[in-house]
């Protein structure tokens, strides 16, 4: 899938967290969302950035522009080397969490994408990817 766009923005501090969901937002119209598509990928990029600076410890995000088959979209992938999750399924449900949040942040993002994948070892990481298209 041709990428027309890529940034890498690094994430250690809470400001960085409000950071990702302005070039989000940015990003999101540069592709042409609707101002709903807008506000869920928006959403799900706080979400997920959150999650990899409270649970990873910090990490990085890329963001990519796409284009396939005469439509635009847009990819975010975060990624940290922190702890991992243990059981991926059970993460993904809303309520469970392993902190002080609601437990709806991973189930959350997924809905409002309209492509969702995670990967994570325990002791390794985790990386989230997250795609929505015009």
């Amino acid at each position: 899938m041709p990428t027309t766009k890529t940034d890498r923005f690094v994430i250690r501090l809470s400001d960085d967290v409000v950071r990702v969901r302005q070039l989000t937002r940015t990003l999101a119209v540069e592709v042409g969302l609707s101002l709903v598509d807008q506000t869920k990928i928006v959403t799900a990029s706080s979400e997920l950035a959150r999650n990899t600076l409270d649970y990873g410890g910090g990490g990085e995000v890329t963001m990519e522009i796409l284009e396939h088959a005469g439509r635009r979209g847009l990819r975010l992938t975060f990624e940290d080397h922190g702890p991992g999750i243990a059981d991926i399924e059970q993460a993904l449900k809303d309520g469970f969490t392993t902190g002080k949040g609601m437990g709806l942040g991973l189930g959350g993002a997924k809905r409002l994408s309209n492509e969702f994948s995670i990967a994570s070892k325990p002791g390794e990481g985790t990386k989230v990817s997250i795609a929505r298209w015009r």
